[in-house]
């Protein structure tokens, strides 16, 4: 009877930095990639996160780390979707369970962690910046090493991403860039002949003739000279095919690479590794997002970004959420208005799941857009349906938003043309962590003039400004709300316009009044619960629910009849707290001896974590917010 052969001895197990397989052979590299790609899938079955984007790049991260003296040469990922595997590879396996967890790893590179992160990416499109840079400073420094950047077919879209490889083409110094395309088919073909052409343009005998005859072109009349470049560059055009646009751009292409065959990779690689030639070169690697596991494979967008799931099946474990997530009743809200209105459009920056809009898009298909990773242009794009008499939404999430800072200054607000802004993941996020975190808007929206900003204390108030920013046709508006789900109240089947400016009174109470905008308002009647049957104390509760304009009548009579004014936001300082000061300092309500202290996140990142866990750390939950108030009724030294 026929034995089985024995099972082959893993070499992951043995696999502590990228220097224990670059003297691996091809085949060892196969199966070790085949172990990280397993390694991968049941880690982040257990912590959830970014799966299909980081199964894709296996068998390129392996290549990479074989090929290049890493972390002496540096490597960098952008967005950091896809470097599981390379974490996997870089002395961080044993980790890998505590992904996105408190005090683990993060989900994306960081510098902080290890030597092999030599750039933070969180956002997109950065990559080629910072190679550059990295690739200047070595040659101002006399170094020789090598620096790759890697960037995804979505992110090289992005403004920024042009922007680098403008100036990366005429700097003259060595950069390599990665393009991983996974899904804009620039060139499809990756057969043997591909390979072969592309091993052949990457290697240094090629690329020195090619000077050689252009040193000699340069030498002949100038419309004889103009002729060799064009019959140069219509040859290369010819065989490379998507190539002309990064060769237009002063970047020497090579590809199509099929990203998962080593017999292809390896040697162009080597070829890009060994070439003295200044010029930047762009690699175009053609690969599979979800690679080797059939779920992934099969629904690339929904094994994106992923919660816990069942390694075998595939199907995603149930979560205990009570109520509908913040995102689902902006969708909800949206299309009750868009139904009686077919002014209203929606734009999101290829965030459509991320942001709820691809409910909308299914309804209404012509009046939903997509602009790709751009949210500059979503801004001004919005800006000019805006300046035609339409009513557009612009969903993304706060952190991006971010990047379109000027865009809101000068193309809507300066004037005055009613973009409606839908800013998701406001406040701290989870498991995303600092990069993703929406600590910001409030503070540099509030210092823009002619803006309305509302936050919405629960989900029913959240439909309730999506109608009020459908209605507002003079000025930009805002709505800002956070991830995860309600407080599970009572929705209606569409939203009432509210009075502009107008707050609301929530509770009446003594001593101490407790300001909050946003969804903080839960946490204050909790803490108000406590002071009162605890401590003594009795608390008015106030949902401020408008930044801009401020509820100016509400905060007199507020201060007017308390000893202590609170404000409470899921923001940095400098936001909501800050703008009731001055508006008391400015109206002499502080000259009477009232206190007021202003609660919002601290001045610092805070790091991946659940979200209850975070805002204790920003002490922004009730507790935290009880011994605020005692400690500054008391006089004593105050918690900070």
């Amino acid at each position: 009877m026929t034995q089985p052969a024995p099972a082959k001895p893993r070499l992951l197990d043995g696999i502590n930095s990228p220097q224990d397989f670059r003297d691996f052979g091809i085949e060892e590299l196969e199966q070790l990639s085949d172990e990280v790609r397993r390694e991968m899938i049941e880690c982040v079955s257990v912590t959830g996160g970014h799966l299909g984007a980081g199964l894709g790049v296996v068998e390129l991260t392996v290549a990479l780390h074989h090929v290049f003296n890493t972390p002496v040469d540096r490597l960098i990922w952008d967005v950091g979707h896809q470097a599981y595997p390379h974490k996997i590879l870089t002395g961080r396996r044993k980790r890998m369970r505590s992904l996105r967890q408190g005090g683990g790893l993060s989900g994306f590179t960081n510098r902080a962690e290890s030597e092999y992160d030599p750039f933070g990416a969180g956002h997109s499109s950065t990559s080629i910046s910072a190679g550059l840079g990295m690739a200047v400073a070595r040659d101002l420094k006399g170094g020789g090493n090598a620096v790759i950047a890697v960037i995804g077919d979505g992110a090289i879209s992005a403004g920024m991403a042009y922007e680098a490889m403008n100036n990366a083409g005429t700097q003259g110094s060595r950069l390599i860039v990665v393009l991983n395309d996974n899904d804009m088919s620039i060139a499809r073909p990756v057969g043997a002949m591909s390979a072969y052409l592309s091993r052949l343009l990457s290697s240094g005998t090629y690329r020195h003739l090619r000077h050689v005859a252009r040193d000699l072109a340069a030498m002949l009349p100038q419309p004889l000279e103009n002729a060799v470049k064009r019959a140069e560059e219509y040859a290369r055009g010819f065989v490379t095919g998507g190539g002309t646009l990064f060769e237009e751009m002063g970047f020497y292409y090579v590809g199509p690479v099929d990203g998962h065959n080593f017999h292809h990779l390896l040697p162009v690689l080597k070829n890009v590794r060994d070439a003295e030639d200044p010029q930047a070169v762009l690699l175009h690697v053609v690969s599979q997002k979800g690679r080797g596991y059939a779920p992934a494979e099969q629904a690339d967008d929904k094994f994106h970004g992923v919660g816990r799931f069942d390694v075998e099946t595939g199907e995603f474990l149930p979560s205990k959420a009570n109520a509908p997530s913040y995102t689902a009743v902006f969708a909800k809200a949206l299309l009750a208005e868009a139904a009686a209105d077919d002014k209203i459009l929606a734009i999101t920056a290829a965030m459509p799941a991320g942001t709820g809009l691809d409910k909308f898009a299914r309804v209404h298909p012509s009046r939903f857009f997509d602009v790709g990773i751009a949210e500059q242009h979503a801004v001004t794009f919005a800006a000019g349906l805006a300046a035609e008499g339409f009513k557009p939404f612009c969903a993304m999430y706060s952190s991006f938003l971010q990047r379109g800072f000027d865009q809101v200054v000068h193309d809507c607000a300066l004037q005055h043309l009613p973009v409606r802004f839908a800013i998701d993941r406001a406040g701290l996020v989870g498991a995303d962590g600092a990069t993703h975190a929406g600590a910001y808007d409030l503070a540099f929206l509030a210092c823009i003039p002619d803006l309305v900003i509302m936050a919405p204390s629960d989900e029913a108030e959240l439909m309730h400004m999506v109608a009020t920013a459908a209605a507002i046709n003079d000025r930009p508006s805002i709505f800002r709300y956070p991830r995860g789900e309600g407080v599970g109240v009572e929705l209606p089947e569409k939203g009432t316009v509210l009075p502009i400016g107008q707050g609301r009174m929530i509770r009446d109470g003594g001593r101490v009044a407790l300001l909050s905008l946003g969804t903080r308002l839960a946490e204050c009647l909790k803490a108000a619960d406590e002071l009162e049957t605890s401590h003594g104390i009795k608390v008015t509760v106030a949902d401020a629910r408008f930044m801009k304009p401020l509820d100016e009548q509400m905060i007199l009579k507020l201060a007017h009849d308390h000893e202590a004014l609170f404000t409470v936001e899921e923001g940095s300082p400098g936001g909501f707290g800050a703008h009731v000061l001055t508006f008391l300092s400015d109206s002499g309500a502080l000259d009477g001896g009232l206190k007021v202290r202003t609660l919002a996140l601290p001045d610092r990142f805070i790091e991946h974590d659940s979200p209850k866990a975070q805002y204790d750390a920003a002490r922004l939950n009730a507790p935290q917010i009880v011994a605020r108030v005692l400690t500054t009724l008391s006089v004593a030294k105050e918690i900070v």
